[in-house]
C-alpha cells in the first residue's frame, strides 16, 4: 500500500528500525532515534543494492518518488544509480573547490613563481577584486558570458572604460588557465569581444621637433636641483630606458670600462636580462655621478634614505620645475622620442631599435628567429644617438650621418 504524508508523520520510532514501503523498492526507514530516511532497494548486475535518497521531511514523499523514477530510468539505460549519485557528488565537490576565485588565486600564484613583476601582479589582483563579489564563489566551469558581461558593465558604468577592457583580459587569462588545467571547457570572455566601449587612447607626451628637443636638453643641463636628478634626466635622454629601471639601478650593474649596463631580469618589464651599450657621453655622466653616490649600492638613492631609490615622481617633478607641463614632456616620453626619431632616420633596422628598447616581439614565430641581440649594431646606434643629441643640444639643427661600419 503506497505511503501517505499522514502515515509518514504519524510513524513512531520503535526499539528496532521499521521499514514503511511505498512500492517499487522505495521505502521509509524509521530508526529507533526517530530519524526518517528514504531508501531505494534495487538490483544491478545481479546484486542487491540500496540507494540513500534523503531524509524526510527535507525530501518529501513527492521528491522521493521522483528520485525513484530517475533511478529506474538509469537502470533501464544500464547505469547504476548508486554510482551515478557518487559521481555527481564528486562533481559537485570539485566544482565547489574550483570556484573562479580559487582558480584565479592559483593562477596569480603561478605567475608569481614564474617571476612576473610584483607591480604587475598587484594590478592584476586589484582588477580581480572587481569580479570576486559577483562570480568569485561560482564554479569556474559554470560561469556564462552574460555573468562576466554584468561584471564588466558595472565597471564601465562608472566611466572606467580602460579598466573594464583590462578586466576582461584578466578574467580571460583565468579562464584559459582553468581550461589548461581541465577545470573549464571554454572561455566566456571570447564572446564579449566588441561588447565594451573602446577607450580613447591618450598617447604619452613626446617631443619630436629638433629645436624643442635641443631646448629641453639645455634645460636639463642647467637644472639647479639635485645633481642626481639632473644626471638621471641626462641619462634618460641618452639611454632612453624605462624610468623605473633607471631609478632603481645599482652600481654593480655598470661596467664603465666595458661601457655596458646590464639590467637584471627581475627589474625589467619583460623579465629578461637587458644589456645597454653605454656611449661615451653616458660613461662620462656616470663617472661624475659615482663621485657622489658610488659609496652606496644605488646609483640614484632617495634624498631621505640611501637604502631607497629615487621616488618615481622625482623626474617628472623636475621637468615641471623647468616649466614643462605634463602634456608636453614626461620621463617616459624620452623612449617615444628616441623610438620615433631613430625609426625616421632610416639608418637602423626596426629589429635593432626594438631590441634596444627591450621590446619583445609579439609574434611567436618571428620571436623565435629574432633571438640575437644585434649587439654591434646597437653599440653604433647608441653612439650615433648620443652624438645626435649633442648636435640638437647645440643648435637644434638636424644632421643625419651614416654610422660607420664596425671594424
Amino acid at each position: 500500500m503506497p505511503l501517505t504524508d499522514t502515515r509518514i508523520r504519524n510513524a513512531k520510532p520503535q526499539a528496532r528500525p521499521v521499514k514503511l514501503s511505498d512500492g517499487g523498492g522505495l521505502h521509509l526507514l524509521v530508526t529507533p532515534q526517530g530519524s526518517k530516511l528514504w531508501r531505494l532497494a534495487y538490483r544491478y548486475a545481479g546484486k542487491q543494492k540500496t540507494l540513500a535518497v534523503g531524509i524526510y521531511p527535507a525530501v518529501s514523499l513527492e521528491k522521493a518518488r521522483a528520485a525513484r523514477g530517475d533511478a529506474k530510468t538509469l537502470l533501464a539505460d544500464g547505469m547504476d544509480p548508486g554510482e551515478a549519485k557518487k559521481a555527481d557528488a564528486r562533481r559537485q565537490k570539485l566544482a565547489a573547490a574550483n570556484t573562479f576565485q580559487a582558480v584565479a588565486e592559483e593562477w596569480v600564484e603561478k605567475s608569481r613563481r614564474e617571476g612576473r613583476a610584483a607591480a604587475t601582479l598587484t594590478k592584476v589582483e586589484w582588477l580581480l577584486d572587481f569580479a570576486y563579489p559577483a562570480i568569485g564563489r561560482r564554479p569556474v566551469a559554470d560561469i556564462s558570458s552574460a555573468e562576466v558581461l554584468e561584471v564588466l558593465r558595472k565597471v564601465e558604468s562608472k566611466g572606467n572604460y580602460e579598466t573594464a577592457r583590462r578586466l576582461r583580459g584578466t578574467i580571460g587569462s583565468v579562464f584559459r588557465y582553468a581550461i589548461a588545467t581541465a577545470r573549464a571547457e571554454n572561455d566566456p570572455t571570447v564572446a564579449l569581444r566588441g561588447a565594451l566601449v573602446v577607450p580613447t587612447v591618450t598617447h604619452r607626451p613626446t617631443l619630436l621637433e629638433p629645436k624643442a628637443i635641443g631646448a629641453l636638453l639645455r634645460a636639463i643641463d642647467g637644472f639647479e636641483g639635485q645633481p642626481t636628478t639632473r644626471a638621471a634626466l641626462q641619462l634618460m635622454a641618452v639611454l632612453f630606458p624605462r624610468p623605473g629601471e633607471l631609478r632603481a639601478a645599482e652600481w654593480r650593474e655598470f661596467d664603465l670600462d666595458g661601457a655596458v649596463w646590464t639590467i637584471p631580469a627581475e627589474r625589467t618589464k619583460m623579465r629578461r636580462e637587458h644589456r645597454v651599450p653605454l656611449p661615451a657621453q653616458a660613461v662620462s655622466i656616470l663617472r661624475a655621478l659615482k663621485q657622489l653616490t658610488g659609496r652606496g649600492v644605488l646609483v640614484f638613492p632617495s634624498i631621505r634614505s640611501v637604502l631607497r631609490p629615487m621616488s618615481e615622481n622625482t623626474l617628472n617633478a623636475a621637468l615641471r620645475r623647468m616649466g614643462y607641463s605634463k602634456d608636453e614632456v614626461t620621463a617616459h616620453g624620452f623612449r617615444a622620442t628616441a623610438s620615433t626619431l631613430l625609426n625616421e632616420s632610416g639608418l637602423w633596422a626596426p629589429d635593432v631599435i626594438e631590441r634596444q628598447l627591450a621590446h619583445v616581439e609579439s609574434n611567436e614565430v618571428r620571436r623565435a628567429y629574432a633571438r640575437g641581440e644585434h649587439w654591434s649594431d646597437r653599440v653604433q646606434l647608441m653612439t650615433w644617438w648620443a652624438d645626435h643629441l649633442d648636435t640638437l643640444r647645440t643648435d637644434g639643427n638636424v644632421v643625419v650621418l651614416r654610422p660607420q661600419q664596425a671594424c
